[in-house]
């Protein structure tokens, strides 16, 4: 079986149209994760500070474990889209299921680190509530973390078809289900026990499970059309060998922003820390929708270099730039324009004055970093499809850790800075990022990179 290649060249005339036609499944795919994230803090918030910080930390400290797989998971894409390019069906399909046995090791993963996460939260600054109601809220949570890389697996296999709305399925179902079982489980309806944090991570779990058994349904129902799969090893070891770096790069990144929220802010207390992780979910909103449209900017790349027009990637990227940003440049005027409207679905409870507070200083901040967000983001998405892994990961991890965790540690424990100085790091630790990364396209590295090997 074939496909026809998505990117004829005269589709690349005018490519704004596929880039919209996309990007729409894939954002809203990012907002509905971005709604069950909202959803857990903003439904324990009535609970008090402590939930608050419980839930969205735990949430946090989770998406650690989790952050490794869906980065490397991720470049299912790059082959799917690539191969599709040079109409290689049977030969995509085969990515996958890669995808999915990379699944059932996160879920592996997840299911041993849980009996370690009382020593490794008991070196950390939490109030002891804070950490109590997290070690039961990741104790649920992590049961779902395979289905959470499965769900991202399978809707990265179909996103590099151009085939964006499976994925975009089982998260909204997903979602619902996750507020849904919220509304039960947290406070204790339809006859079910008020369970509070944990009902939070229960519903995650179940919900995560839930979609990510109809998305395997529906890929193993359509496989009734192809030859049965015939997996090889060289491949996927092939497959990991770009994957890997692009699994450290978001995990080193990620571990910077853990070591931020971990250490930096929560030794500025519980109030602070409870704000700053709602500033963090209300960024997602901005950042979910660019990161879609540069996933989808990302398969248009991979499809273009299968297809053999490397000269049309330079300009699907500065499009996919141009319209990342312009979304993400409005959301930094919307934080500027009512940051304590924004913030006022997670100030509740004894402290809601200090949490709003804390909160608002922070996000007006955030608002400079949008324009750098979008750009690296767009970037580091085109690099990755065409296979340019290694690069990115060594530049994230030099920037991280070089500039931005020793910088922002400094400031508040050396000179005394509270939450506007150590947020004023992530501000340059963006710009870097998306200098560093622009001048590595510019350079066309990427162009020598050979992700999927000539056909025979």
């Amino acid at each position: 079986m074939s496909a026809a290649p998505l990117l004829p060249p005269p589709a690349l005339a005018s490519p704004l149209g596929g880039l919209l036609r996309l990007a729409w499944p894939l954002i809203i795919s990012r907002l509905s994760q971005v709604v069950v994230s909202l959803s857990d803090g903003v439904m324990v918030a009535h609970l008090g500070a402590a939930p608050l910080a419980a839930t969205t930390t735990g949430a946090t400290n989770a998406f650690t474990l989790l952050i490794f797989p869906l980065g490397v998971v991720f470049i299912v894409s790059s082959y799917t889209s690539q191969l599709h390019g040079r109409g290689e069906a049977v030969a995509a399909r085969r990515y996958g299921w890669y995808g999915l046995l990379l699944a059932l090791g996160a879920e592996a993963l997840c299911l041993l680190s849980i009996p370690a996460w009382p020593r490794v939260l008991g070196w950390l600054p939490y109030d002891p509530e804070v950490e109590r109601q997290m070690l039961d809220y990741l104790s649920l949570r992590l049961l779902g973390g395979g289905a959470a890389v499965g769900i991202e697996a399978l809707a990265n296999y179909y996103g590099g078809l151009g085939r964006t709305r499976p994925g975009m399925l089982a998260n909204l179902a997903a979602m619902a289900l996750n507020v849904g079982l919220n509304w039960v489980l947290i406070d204790g309806r339809l006859g079910a026990p008020a369970l509070g944090v944990s009902g939070a991570a229960l519903a995650s779990s179940l919900a995560s499970g839930a979609a990510c058994l109809g998305l395997l349904a529906y890929f193993l129902w359509e496989g009734r059309a192809f030859p049965r799969p015939t997996l090889r090893a060289r491949e996927l070891g092939r497959m990991l060998g770009f994957g890997l770096p692009a699994g450290l790069n978001w995990l080193f990144e990620f571990l910077a922003f853990v070591f931020f929220i971990n250490v930096v802010v929560a030794g500025l207390g519980t109030p602070a820390l409870a704000a700053v992780n709602a500033v963090f979910l209300l960024n997602s909103v901005a950042f979910m929708p660019a990161f879609g449209l540069s996933s989808a900017g990302a398969i248009l790349v991979g499809q273009a270099i299968g297809a053999g027009q490397r000269e049309a990637v330079p300009r699907l990227v500065w499009l996919t730039a141009r319209v990342a940003a312009a979304w993400q440049g409005l959301a930094g005027l919307v934080y500027l324009a009512c940051p304590a409207l924004l913030m006022g679905p997670f100030a509740k409870g004894a402290e809601a004055e200090t949490v709003s507070a804390a909160g608002v200083r922070m996000l007006l901040v955030s608002a400079a970093w949008q324009l750098f967000d979008a750009s690296a983001t767009a970037l580091a998405e085109a690099l990755r499809a065409a296979g340019d892994t290694l690069f990115p990961l060594l530049a994230r991890l030099v920037i991280a850790w070089v500039v931005f965790v020793p910088g922002s540690l400094a400031s508040v424990y050396l000179w005394g800075g509270r939450e506007v100085a150590a947020t004023l790091w992530l501000v340059a630790y963006l710009g870097l990022l998306a200098g560093v990364l622009y001048l590595r396209f510019r350079s066309g590295a990427w162009r020598r990179v050979v992700l999927v090997e000539p056909a025979p």
